[in-house]
């Protein structure tokens, strides 16, 4: 596959700087960038589809007119937090 590049970004020395500062061992600051670009599109992705999902449910819920209170899912949430907890001897 072939590789494509990503703009230049100019930028102030300062910000420069800071992103030379938290570099890890062996990190380049192009690496650091692309991990960046990688993790901003897997969140927005994300926060896309948790949406999507949001406005599914919001539509089942009206056309089924079953809803459920915050209180019984925090509550089924919590219950199953619990059994994952003791599942993995917490």
């Amino acid at each position: 596959m072939k590789t494509a590049s990503i703009p230049s970004l100019r930028v102030t020395p300062e910000l420069r700087e800071a992103a030379e500062r938290v570099l890890r061992e062996g990190e380049t600051l192009s690496s650091f960038v692309e991990t960046a670009i990688r993790d901003e599109i897997y969140q927005r992705e994300s926060q896309a589809e948790f949406i999507r999902r949001g406005l599914a449910a919001r539509d089942e819920a009206e056309r089924t007119g079953e809803y459920f209170s915050a209180e019984g899912v925090l509550g089924e949430l919590n219950e199953i937090a619990k059994e994952n907890a003791e599942k993995r001897g917490a």
